[in-house]
């Protein structure tokens, strides 16, 4: 199923895939033209080559008939035919600057198409980036992260290619191809002719061949996709697998997926085994016929030595473009479909959008009221059913109640991260709908169970790149939540190294870090999703010491499963089935005798 939603998401894209990748190209369009006369230069001077060396065969190797007397000496003969022997210097001379100058003009094109190549590259590969920033949770709660990282890496490479060797080189070989034509038509159109009568086989063959390997590279790039998503998941989840003694199977199911992949890209061989050897076959068998044809006139005297010479020459070197031609249609195909699959996420919208006009509020009080919402993740299958209720500013409120029951949706609410389907939530008055995400988000800081620690420092991991924190107001807010007894004692402090999800991090320091992260940003509103349950006791009334001083001054939304952890909140709202069923202060909840007054006498 999983494969199946993959090859879906693969194919979606109908727009013009040209159009749009011609766009990257515009803003280096001086360079792409210079490349091109380049190109036509370099072309113009391989036609020449071959004339170059037929003319001395001629002219100065081959003698004409009767014009050697026999008998000479050596020397004599080589006086005899001094001019001959400076005819050949000079086409020495004039062949080796033809080479020279080719050279430079390739040198010059290839280094101006890399670095043009790359720049576009570097350009896609950012706009992803910052586009995929832009996309809601919904977004990344459907699509795994290895098909995301395959857009942005391999996906994006094999761009790189099309656009440094691909588009010139098609226009470099269709140029050849229409060269080698007339100069072989005005050489000798009977030959030419003949040579041109292998030209419908082969376009039928290169038809037939694109339409294959076209095919062939959309199943490989989907193949790559989901193997690497495979890879993703299970490397992220390597510890639970080991857990659980699950590597035998998983490796099985890796080898499955990698068989998968290993068939299609032996198709994708298969397709280029019968067509490079067919065009060979071909080209050679028009070249045996050739040389047969010509080699008759050379000794009838219809057709000269060299002309025979620049026949063959051409002969070989027709067909090589041909061939190079479709096989860059492939690797045009191959691009094509990665260009799909990466304008397919480009074109994914943003369904949190911005407002229009957005409302001025110069400081958020945090006042925060839900007005009758309700909200499903998919459908009509509502999470929360109808939900109201008021927080002041300032006030400390918690949601309990069992797995499922909406609380941490309410926590996602706030900050915009999803959309309402019905109701108003309001910040200080103000819709949220009318305030600037980037706003409103700065406003809530979050502290959850699954704390992230990126790859860097202790430091960065506070400040997340925010050059405006300063490293006192880093070394401040981790005092205050207590986790500078544990930085202060790391070899580097502040600028101690921590590794990817910060396995070197115990779950209580990792948490502790996930405070002085959030006050760092000095928010108005405090949202703290089962933020002590993965905790340890100490580290607990650690934290429990500092949110006391920490809640002070703002509007503090927890969300926890052990009430021990939510007591002394000024309100407490129990969630049940997507909705408020009790609301008041912990000794009044217990005195109801209801729904909360049960989960506490469980706990405890």
């Amino acid at each position: 199923m999983a494969q199946m939603n993959e090859e879906l998401l693969e194919t979606k894209y109908n727009g013009s895939v040209f159009k749009r990748l011609f766009a990257y190209v515009r803003p280096h369009a001086p360079t792409v033209a210079v490349c091109l006369v380049l190109v036509l230069i370099v072309t113009a001077l391989e036609l020449y080559r071959p004339i170059l060396i037929g003319g001395a065969i001629d002219n100065y190797i081959k003698a004409p008939a009767g014009s050697v007397p026999d008998g000479l000496s050596r020397d004599e003969l080589i006086a005899l035919r001094a001019s001959d022997r400076a005819g050949l210097m000079h086409t020495a001379l004039v062949y080796t600057g033809v080479l020279l100058a080719a050279l430079a003009c390739q040198l010059t094109e290839v280094w101006l198409l890399q670095r043009t190549g790359q720049a576009i590259i570097y350009t896609i590969r950012q706009e992803i980036f910052d586009h995929v920033h832009t996309l809601p949770l919904r977004f990344f709660d459907i699509n795994p992260v290895g098909r995301i990282v395959t857009r942005v890496t391999n996906d994006v490479e094999s761009l790189n290619q099309m656009y440094t060797q691909v588009l010139v080189k098609l226009f470099s070989n269709a140029v050849l191809i229409v060269g080698y034509a007339v100069v072989m038509l005005r050489i000798d159109r009977r030959l030419a002719l003949m040579c041109f009568a292998f030209l419908p086989v082969i376009f039928a063959l290169t038809l037939v061949f694109r339409t294959l390997v076209r095919r062939t590279y959309r199943v490989v790039r989907t193949r790559i996709s989901a193997l690497n998503t495979f890879l993703s998941e299970n490397i992220s989840g390597m510890k639970l697998i080991q857990v659980f003694a699950r590597e035998k199977e998983k490796t099985e199911a890796f080898r499955g997926r990698t068989k998968e992949l290993y068939r299609a890209q032996l198709r994708e061989l298969m397709i280029f085994a019968v067509f490079r050897p067919g065009i060979a076959f071909i080209a050679c068998f028009a070249l045996a016929l050739i040389l047969y044809r010509s080699g008759l006139r050379v000794l009838t005297g219809a057709v000269t030595f060299g002309t025979m010479y620049i026949f063959t020459n051409y002969i070989r070197s027709f067909f090589e473009p041909i061939q190079e031609l479709a096989e860059q249609f492939s690797t045009l195909q191959n691009a094509l479909a990665s260009a799909e699959k990466i304008f397919t996420v480009l074109d994914e919208e943003n369904t949190i959008s911005e407002p229009e006009n957005p409302a001025e509020l110069r400081e958020i009080r945090g006042s925060i009221e839900f007005r009758h919402v309700w909200f499903a993740y998919e459908g009509e299958d509502y999470v929360l059913r109808d939900v109201s209720f008021t927080i002041r500013p300032g006030e400390k409120v918690a949601f309990v109640g069992a797995t499922g029951a909406g609380k941490s949706s309410i926590l996602n609410l706030i900050g915009r991260y999803y959309d309402i389907q019905k109701g108003e939530i309001l910040i200080d008055g103000v819709d949220i709908h009318d305030l600037p995400t980037e706003r409103l988000r700065r406003a809530i800081g979050q502290v959850q169970q699954d704390v992230f620690i990126f790859t860097g420092d202790v430091k960065s991991n506070i400040r997340l790149l925010d050059d405006t924190i300063s490293d006192a107001a880093i070394v401040r807010a981790s005092a205050a939540v207590n986790a500078d007894r544990f930085i202060e004692r790391l070899p580097a402090g502040y600028d101690e190294p921590v590794t990817e999800r910060g396995a070197t991090l115990s779950a209580g320091q990792r948490q502790l870090l996930s405070f002085a992260r959030t006050l760092a940003y000095d928010p108005r509103i405090l949202v703290m999703d089962e933020a002590t349950a993965n905790i340890d006791t100490e580290t607990e009334q650690l934290i429990q010491q500092a949110l006391e001083t920490l809640m002070r001054g703002r509007t503090t939304i927890m969300v926890a499963h052990r009430l021990s952890t939510v007591q002394h909140a000024d309100c407490i709202y129990v969630m049940h089935k997507g909705r408020i069923r009790e609301s008041g202060t912990h000794q009044e909840l217990l005195a109801r005798d209801g729904i909360y007054k049960k989960l506490y006498e469980l706990q405890q």
